[in-house]
């Protein structure tokens, strides 16, 4: 039980759980996705990205004490059912609303000692963490701009486990926790050449949760006005601790993304 239990508290840490012109981006990785320009001015961009993480920490559910977590991507990638990571940005002049996306769910199943109590164990981990802000660019040139921004990222953590056969067959638990916190920082990015450039982020915050950071930055290529890619490097961390529910936990690894403009 105590393996089934730590692939339980693994499958809810999930891979939580990344300008005009040249100077626009919606994530440290995916600046220059699908831009639409408006004749009113807006800019719209949406860009899917791709990132790697492992993850480290403490975690509690369903009653049972802390356990110490460390799984790199490769660990995770095994039991993945699916997963969405998306930006987006819709920006006029120096005024930017931005937004990011992490969800992900995965699954897994183990067969149960003896199998008097159960056969086997199905479980099921949902994480998602959404971020929505405003900015503003405090400063801004051909080259590129630096943002302050300020915005609110909301977590969900839920790992459900079902028995099958034996005496707890047909039987269903879970465990979650939703919460929301307040995060600010400043974002941008800085073109060396037309087609080089480098791009990043910086977000601190708390509200549910005791500490919420997010850092990134990455260095990315411009093929051209309609293609562009960015690979670089992501690290996100959060402290919940609510009512015996414990996510504490940094997850942090490589992250690419290929940028397409219409």
């Amino acid at each position: 039980m105590k393996a089934i239990y730590l692939r339980a508290i693994l499958l809810v840490a999930g891979i939580c759980a990344a300008s005009a012109g040249n100077a626009a981006d919606i994530t440290p990785l995916t600046p220059e996705a699908k831009t639409v320009e408006s004749q009113s001015g807006w800019q719209f961009t949406f860009a899917p990205y791709f990132w790697a993480a492992g993850i480290s920490g403490d975690i509690a559910q369903f009653g049972l004490p802390e356990v110490h977590i460390d799984a790199d991507f490769g660990d995770i990638l095994n039991n993945l059912d699916f997963a969405f990571m998306a930006a987006g940005e819709a920006r006029y002049d120096r005024f930017s609303i931005v937004g990011d996306v992490i969800y992900t769910k995965l699954g897994a199943d183990a067969d149960t000692p003896a199998g008097i109590l159960a056969e086997s164990v199905d479980v099921t981990s949902k994480t998602f963490a959404g971020f929505l802000g405003v900015g503003y660019a405090v400063l801004e040139d051909q080259n590129g701009h630096l943002d302050v921004v300020g915005g609110m990222r909301v977590w969900s953590a839920k790992t459900e486990i079902s028995f099958n056969g034996g005496i707890l067959a047909g039987v269903d638990v879970e465990d979650s926790a939703t919460w929301v916190d307040a995060v600010a920082g400043v974002r941008g990015n800085y073109f060396f050449t037309p087609e080089i450039y480098v791009t990043g982020w910086g977000l601190l915050g708390a509200g549910g949760a005791d500490i919420d950071w997010d850092v990134a930055l990455g260095l990315g290529y411009k093929f051209n006005d309609t293609i562009s890619a960015v690979a670089g490097y992501r690290a996100l961390g959060v402290n919940y601790d609510n009512d015996g529910f414990v996510f504490d936990v940094v997850q942090q690894g490589p992250i690419i993304g290929v940028a397409i403009r219409f």
